[in-house]
């Protein structure tokens, strides 16, 4: 397998196509597809804040020796009902950028950007139980598997489980 060198970005305009994509077209983002999603909505969310707000945001995996942009990695601000914060991050590559140990080192790469900028303890991160390949990334990123979230999400017509994997602070980085 070539290891492609990556590098996290600030969105651009011309990313905007790809979001489009991700919003329109049906199975691109493999299990997560949930329906198709307003087209222009990554046109104002970039018009507003270009994807890096104070409570969510969005970079994208840059394939350097390509200087093509393979996906994109995002984060949201969540809680669970207290004043404590903590960040979930999600990851959505191409096909063709797929299986390639980009996912894996993207994800390692915005936990320590995170870690580094805001004062969160807690990144995590969910994944569908059969996204096999999801779950040896986040472990690889230096997550660990925190058990299962029964019927958290509804899709293909029917409520399914998820995963939930962690990364805190003081766990080490892979990288």
């Amino acid at each position: 397998m070539n290891e492609h060198s990556i590098r996290l970005r600030p969105v651009v305009e011309e990313d905007l196509a790809m979001f489009r994509r991700f919003a329109t077209e049906p199975g691109l983002i493999g299990l997560d597809w949930t329906g198709f999603k307003d087209p222009q909505e990554p046109a104002r969310r970039y018009a507003t804040d270009s994807y890096l707000g104070a409570e969510s945001g969005r970079l994208m995996v840059q394939v350097v020796d390509e200087q093509a942009a393979a996906g994109f990695v995002s984060w949201a601000l969540r809680d669970f009902g207290g004043p404590t914060k903590h960040w979930e991050i999600g990851i959505a590559l191409l096909p063709e950028w797929r299986g390639h140990g980009i996912g894996w080192r993207a994800q390692a790469m915005l936990c320590d950007y995170l870690f580094t900028h805001t004062p969160v303890q807690r990144i995590q991160a969910g994944t569908h139980p059969e996204n096999i390949a999801e779950q040896r990334s986040l472990v690889k990123a230096g997550f660990q598997l925190e058990g299962v979230v029964r019927a958290c999400e509804f899709r293909d017509g029917r409520w399914c489980d998820g995963y939930l994997y962690s990364r805190l602070r003081n766990d080490p980085s892979p990288r």
